[in-house]
C-alpha cells in the first residue's frame, strides 16, 4: 500500500497538478470538502487528515444539533481523523486538471469511525463478506428540474416555479427528442465521472426525469449513488436551471424515488446467490431468507430509508410507494419487489428508498437487515398478488409501516437489531438527529397553517 501511494503521489506530481479536491459524507449524505494543495494532500495521503467534526454535528442547514453526544458545543468541534480513498480517484469534466478523491472518518484510534455514513456501509459489507458474501447493488434516481438557479427559487419562496418541461409525459420520447442535447451531454458528463448511466428517460410530471445507475459491487455502488446526487445537481445549476432530490416537493405530483436493487454473490466464485433455476421464481433458498430479513426488518429500520419530515409526504397509498411491508414477484405496488431473471439478473428492488435519502445508510440498512434475515433463518411468507394497496387494512400492525418521522425513529432507537448491526453509538447519534429534525419542523408556522387558520379560526 505505502508503494500506491507514493506512486500515486509521483503522477500527480509529473502532471502538474497544483490541488485537489476531497470530500466526505455527513449523516444527511450531504459531500462536505475542500481544495487541498498538493502538498497538503500528500502529508494527508500517506497518513489521515484532520476535519471538523461539526460536519458530522449539523443538520443539512449547517445548523448545530443540540442533542449530539458525539459532537457539540461541550466537545469543542475538534478535528475529526479521515483518510482518504485513492481508488475513488476521478477527474470532474469541469475540471479536468484537478484530482477528485473520497474519504471517510477514521476513529483516533485509526480504526473504524462509529458514526461516518461510508465507514458504517463498510462495517456491514465486512459482516457479509465473513459470511462469505459478495453484495452487488445499483440506485435510480428520480428527480424533478426547474429553469430556475438557487436564487431565483429562494425569491420565489420556492413557489410558481418553473419546470424544465411541462406536462406529465412519462416516459416520452417526445420529451427527450426535444431536449437530447442536455439528455446527451447529462449522460456523456457522469460517462466522464466513471458513473455509467443504464437507463435515463422522463418520469411522469413536468420536468422530471429518471437515471438508473448500472450495478456495481460494495461500498463503490453507494459512492457512485452519492456523487450522482451532488453532481446531478451542479450540473443543471452550471446551466441556469436546478435539480431537486426532495421525496416529494409538491402533492399534486408523484414523489421522487431512490430505489436500491441487490443480490449477493459467492466471493470465491462470484456466482450469484439469489438465483437457483430450481425453485419457484429462480429464488434461491439465500434470496428468500434475505428477502424475509428486509421484511421483518423493514418497519424498525425505515427511518435510515425515509429520513426527513418530507420522506413521509411520498410514502401514501396508491401514489406509486409502498406504505406496508409486503413483497411481490415483479409487482411494484409492494415494498420490495422480487425480479426472477437469469443468474446475472435475479435480484431484489427496494422501493421504499425515497430520492433524499443518504444511500449509504439505505444500503447499509437493506443488507444488514438481510444478513438478520439469514442469520436467523427467517422463512418468507406468500407473496402479494395484485393490487397491495388493497390489502394493506387486513395486514397485521407489525406490517404497517410507520407514518411519520417521530414514529419511525422511535422504533429505531427500540430496536436491538439495529444496535446489533450499527453498535450503539451510531444508534443513539443517529435517533437524535432525526428528533433534532422533528423538533426543528414543530416550531416553524407552515403555509398549510397560515391558509387554513390564519383567517377563519
Amino acid at each position: 500500500m505505502p508503494h500506491m501511494i507514493e506512486q500515486k503521489l509521483k503522477e500527480l506530481e509529473a502532471e502538474g497538478v497544483n490541488q485537489v479536491k476531497i470530500a466526505l459524507t455527513d449523516i444527511d449524505g450531504v459531500l462536505r470538502g475542500k481544495y487541498l494543495s498538493l502538498k497538503k494532500f500528500k502529508s494527508i495521503a500517506k497518513a489521515s487528515g484532520g476535519f471538523c467534526d461539526c460536519v458530522l454535528g449539523w443538520d443539512c442547514e449547517d445548523r448545530l444539533y443540540d442533542n449530539a453526544r458525539f459532537t457539540g458545543w461541550h466537545t469543542a468541534f475538534p478535528d475529526a481523523l479521515f483518510k482518504i480513498d485513492l481508488s475513488t480517484e476521478r477527474r470532474m469534466p469541469d475540471e479536468p486538471g484537478v484530482p477528485f478523491f473520497l474519504g471517510e472518518f477514521i476513529s483516533n484510534d485509526a480504526g473504524v469511525h462509529p458514526i461516518c455514513p461510508r465507514s458504517l456501509l463498510q462495517r456491514v459489507l465486512k459482516r457479509a463478506g465473513d459470511m462469505g458474501f459478495g453484495v452487488r447493488q445499483s440506485f435510480e434516481y428520480e428527480f424533478f428540474v426547474f429553469k430556475e438557479t438557487p436564487h431565483s427559487v429562494r425569491e420565489k419562496n420556492y413557489h410558481d416555479l418553473a419546470p424544465l418541461s411541462p406536462g406529465m409525459f412519462g416516459y416520452s420520447i417526445l420529451r427527450n427528442v426535444w431536449l437530447s442535447d442536455l439528455f446527451n451531454e447529462f449522460i456523456d458528463y457522469f460517462r466522464k465521472l466513471d458513473i455509467e448511466i443504464e437507463g435515463l428517460h422522463c418520469e411522469t410530471g413536468p420536468g422530471v426525469w429518471e437515471a438508473a445507475i448500472a450495478h456495481d459491487v460494495g461500498v463503490t455502488a453507494a459512492d457512485k449513488a452519492n456523487l450522482f446526487k451532488t453532481f446531478a445537481k451542479t450540473f443543471f445549476q452550471k446551466r441556469e436551471m436546478i435539480a431537486t432530490f426532495m421525496a416529494k416537493w409538491s402533492m399534486d405530483y408523484p414523489g421522487q424515488s431512490g430505489h436500491l436493487h441487490q443480490s449477493l454473490f459467492d466471493m470465491d466464485t462470484g456466482k450469484s446467490l439469489f438465483y437457483d433455476a430450481g425453485h419457484p421464481h429462480c429464488m434461491s433458498d439465500i434470496m428468500r431468507c434475505y428477502l424475509a430479513g428486509v421484511l421483518k426488518y423493514l418497519k424498525p429500520f425505515l427511518v435510515m430509508s425515509a429520513p426527513t419530515i418530507n420522506s413521509y409526504t411520498r410514502l401514501t397509498k396508491g401514489a406509486w410507494a409502498p406504505t406496508s411491508a409486503t413483497w411481490g414477484v415483479d409487482n411494484r405496488t409492494t415494498a420490495l419487489r422480487a425480479i426472477a431473471g437469469n443468474e446475472d439478473s435475479q435480484r431484489i428492488e427496494f422501493r421504499i428508498g425515497a430520492a433524499d435519502g443518504n444511500p449509504y445508510l439505505v444500503a447499509a440498512s437493506v443488507i444488514g437487515a438481510g444478513l438478520k434475515g439469514i442469520e436467523e433463518d427467517l422463512a418468507l411468507g406468500e407473496p402479494i398478488c395484485g393490487n397491495a394497496y388493497e390489502v394493506q387494512d387486513d395486514l397485521p400492525v407489525e406490517m404497517r409501516l410507520p407514518t411519520n418521522l417521530r414514529d419511525a425513529n422511535a422504533l429505531f432507537n427500540a430496536s436491538a437489531a439495529a444496535r446489533d448491526l450499527f453498535g450503539d453509538e451510531f444508534v443513539d447519534h443517529y435517533v437524535g438527529t432525526r428528533d433534532w429534525e422533528v423538533r426543528e419542523y414543530e416550531r416553524h408556522v407552515t403555509d398549510w397553517q397560515l391558509q387554513r387558520y390564519f383567517e377563519i379560526i
